[in-house]
């Protein structure tokens, strides 16, 4: 009788640290499959390749800056107005990559329900898609794939605020089928004036899925591109914003409003944005160093 009164005494405890490890075993099996779906559960053909991993962009106030008299990369002055311009010359040109800059997505059927619902219990804004695909079905019609889209935070008020003193441009590698019923809804008053898919890419012989600005303006002082994935602006690393990469494990992201938006706004005031961007990244020196040589960069 003693003994079976000092078991029922001690077994409430073992079941409760048994219960204990079991949490901790699924909560680091939790992050551990969170780690990798962030790196491989984007939508291949949305996002064809990943970037390297930056640094958050720092919150600091933005001082009038007068370009350097002795800048160690050469800055052609503006050239003149191209027809290939898009919107008007006197206006900053913002050129805005997709998939992991202003939104992730994800196929529908690969996203854990549980990832999916701590994004939305966290306070993400999302919505289902569906996209024909390339590939063809069995009897020769067109594959529907069906994909679930985070906004990153604030993007809706981002876009706002930046037409308002800027002309916005998107430029995705994503396939139009794709990237097009995305956009159609996440820019619901046609802010964009001009968008661009993967065909408008070029291949280089270091990065494919590259994105040549002068197709958009030749007029290299008042163009940006903000992108996650740097080596798309390669040939203009001196117009290049590189940003953090969103995905749904970040619900809290504040980059668009607190980040991008006060420096766009402060680059939309400079005659030209070159030296602005050169003295906050020094890109060409960064391309360099992946091995990308500056002959291959475009002033």
């Amino acid at each position: 009788m003693a003994e079976l009164t000092q078991a029922e005494v001690y077994s409430p405890r073992w079941t409760l640290q048994l219960w204990r490890a079991l949490w901790n075993w699924l909560a680091f099996f939790f992050q551990i499959f969170l780690q990798i779906l962030q790196r491989f559960g984007h939508h291949p053909l949305l996002s064809p390749g990943s970037s390297p991993s930056f640094k958050p962009l720092p919150v600091v106030e933005l001082p009038d800056l007068d370009p350097p008299v002795n800048a160690p990369v050469d800055i052609s002055p503006a050239s003149e107005a191209s027809t290939a311009h898009v919107g008007r010359p006197d206006r900053l040109t913002v050129v805005l990559d997709l998939d992991e800059t202003l939104v992730c997505a994800y196929e529908t059927s690969s996203l854990p329900a549980a990832v999916r619902d701590q994004a939305i219990e966290a306070g993400l804004q999302w919505f289902e898609l569906e996209c024909v695909s390339s590939d063809k079905e069995c009897e020769g019609k067109p594959k529907i794939n069906y994909v679930t889209v985070f906004e990153r935070p604030g993007l809706r008020v981002f876009l706002k605020q930046l037409s308002e003193f800027a002309d916005l441009v998107l430029f995705t590698a994503g396939l139009e089928g794709y990237a097009r019923p995305l956009v159609d809804r996440i820019d619901v008053e046609n802010l964009f004036r001009l968008r661009l898919y993967r065909p408008s890419t070029i291949s280089t012989e270091y990065r494919e899925h590259v994105k040549d600005l002068s197709c958009i303006s030749k007029d290299q002082c008042s163009i940006v591109i903000v992108d996650n994935n740097p080596f798309s602006f390669l040939l203009q690393p001196l117009n290049g914003i590189p940003c953090i990469p969103f995905s749904a494990g970040q619900p809290h992201d504040d980059q668009l409003l607190t980040v991008l938006l006060p420096l766009l706004k402060h680059l939309s005031q400079q005659r030209d944005v070159r030296p602005v961007l050169y003295e906050r990244y020094c890109m060409p020196e960064w391309f360099q160093k992946h091995g990308i040589p500056s002959s291959l960069q475009t002033p």
